[in-house]
């Protein structure tokens, strides 16, 4: 099986006062005695790399020195776990893509520039992982201002469309966060975050 290198970070405002942790996930069977060593960024970020079989979706999380376990913004989704009443972040490590050869072009055409313009990072509400921020991007949510006036039916609808994976989740609050970070109320939004879980 093909594999390929993964980074992982875990953000300072996560990582609060901890000075190290380790990653657990289903690559290394959630046993701390594999579990791969964070390695503590100049600016207070944790952060490993490994090697994951690709085409594969493994959940994980992150235990920390100071006993918490905490869950990075960089997820692809996040499954909630009933048993523990938990969510671990998964990741979707993509299959390799065979390039096909290029073809030849017989005259060169000048590109015109277009000007993209680039929405919000929505990874930043929580609850919202890479993938569901993608599904949101999609669907025409790009900016936390979309989707701060989003209804609950719209969301549901874009997550239960994505299939059971993602159907799981609960946007209820994502309107609200995106409220407040579209506001720039960047300290109100953490403390709204700091009482949630998974966006619940």
């Amino acid at each position: 099986m093909a594999k390929t290198k993964i980074n992982f970070s875990l953000a300072p405002e996560i990582v609060g006062n901890a000075s190290s942790g380790i990653l657990l996930g289903e690559f290394n069977n959630w046993d701390a005695s594999k579990g791969v060593k964070l390695k503590k960024a100049k600016d207070g970020s944790l952060t490993t790399a490994i090697t994951l079989e690709t085409g594969k979706v493994y959940e994980y999380r992150y235990l920390l020195d100071d006993g918490r376990w905490v869950n990075d913004g960089n997820a692809d989704a996040y499954n909630f776990v009933s048993d523990f009443q938990i969510d671990n972040c998964v990741i979707e490590v993509p299959a390799p893509v065979k390039k096909a050869p290029a073809k030849k072009v017989a005259a060169k055409t000048s590109a015109k520039k277009v000007a993209v313009v680039k929405g919000d990072d929505l990874t930043k509400i929580e609850g919202v992982g890479k993938k569901i921020a993608e599904l949101l991007v999609a669907d025409g949510i790009d900016t936390f201002e979309k989707l701060g006036k989003a209804t609950q039916k719209t969301l549901k609808g874009i997550l239960e469309a994505a299939g059971p994976r993602y159907n799981i989740h609960e946007p209820k609050t994502w309107p609200k966060q995106a409220k407040l970070a579209a506001a720039g109320k960047m300290d109100e939004l953490k403390k709204l975050q700091d009482s949630l879980k998974g966006g619940k």
